[in-house]
């Protein structure tokens, strides 16, 4: 499946911005969708998840409550919704994929080495 990120930009802080990802490809609905960002000189870091019916999400505890995760399977669509956006959320986005045929049900991974396929990034900078 190939993924294509968008909806990046600049916003002050408290403001919010909402990035979508659009998969090709493949049966959108066999996979797990992962959120991930990275800040320059960091690791990438999960940002959050949602398992292949969209019965169950998962979050890092630094977005927890502001961040939301969605996804559309007829419209093979995924969105991350950011509010309350801080100048420590500003990274570079990416969306990712894994094939779940066979998971248990609300398995989202946590770990970026679990999603064979990514998105190319965008970028959201968060002004102070």
């Amino acid at each position: 499946v190939q993924l294509q990120a968008s909806g990046g930009g600049l916003v002050q802080a408290g403001g919010s911005l909402r990035l979508s990802c659009r998969p090709t490809g493949r049966t959108f609905s066999d996979y797990v969708m992962g959120w991930f960002r990275q800040a320059p000189g960091a690791d990438r870091e999960f940002v959050g998840g949602i398992d292949r019916n969209g019965g169950y999400t998962k979050y890092a505890d630094s977005v927890k409550g502001r961040f939301t995760i969605s996804r559309d399977n007829g419209k093979n669509m995924a969105h991350l919704e950011m509010n309350s956006l801080t100048p420590e959320d500003t990274a570079v986005y990416y969306c990712a994929a894994e094939r779940a045929i066979g998971w248990i049900d609300g398995y989202v991974p946590p770990t970026a080495t679990a999603y064979d396929h990514w998105g190319q990034g965008t970028q959201v900078t968060v002004s102070s």
